[in-house]
């Protein structure tokens, strides 16, 4: 893939085309979150090269359609990926997957557009679906969307956490917040 993005960049191959490969997104597609670009809370990135302008959406008060190719994600399991227009109308050309994230890098767990359920239950299309209409699918506090479960303290200890990373140190206060997020998830006796 990052031949692709090379050749696309370089003006070897068209972005029609290096947009076309992204169909081939497998488990090395993923690398460390914390090498993604920060945009607010979350991290984007472009397949096919063209990161200022998913940045710029994903900057946006007003909104905007992501570019094909961009990667959005909060936690390191989760992933959306902006597909070519058409692949999938009814999630905006957004497809949803869900990692198994170790050290010795990533694997699909799960994948497709309107039937992928994260960790927690949660089926991703059911929550981004509720985005207002010109935040094209990507959900934050104020765009509609239910709230989720994690606090933004915990968020930002997940996203240090990603095994694929150098370790990075955790306050006081985002081990306590692990830590209750551990218990949450602990299933009642």
């Amino acid at each position: 893939m990052r031949l692709i993005q090379l050749l696309s960049i370089l003006g070897i191959i068209t972005t029609a085309n290096a947009v076309a490969d992204t169909k081939e997104i497998n488990g090395d597609t993923f690398r460390c979150i914390q090498e993604l670009t920060p945009v607010k809370h979350f991290f984007v990135d472009n397949l096919n090269g063209h990161i200022e302008a998913t940045k710029q959406v994903a900057l946006s008060d007003t909104g905007g359609v992501y570019p094909e190719g961009s990667v959005v994600q909060l936690v390191p399991t989760e992933v959306m990926i902006k597909r070519e227009k058409g692949y999938s109308p009814a999630t905006k050309d957004w497809e949803f997957i869900e990692l198994d994230v170790s050290k010795q890098g990533s694997t699909i767990r799960g994948r497709g557009f309107v039937d992928v359920v994260n960790r927690f239950g949660g089926n991703c299309f059911a929550c981004h679906v509720k985005a207002k209409p010109q935040f094209d699918m990507i959900c934050e506090t104020d765009h509609g969307c239910d709230p989720i479960r994690l606090t933004d303290t915990m968020i930002t200890a997940i996203q240090k956490t990603d095994p694929r990373c150098t370790p990075v140190a955790l306050s006081e206060e985002e081990k306590q917040a692990l830590k209750a997020l551990q218990q949450a998830l602990v299933p009642a006796s």
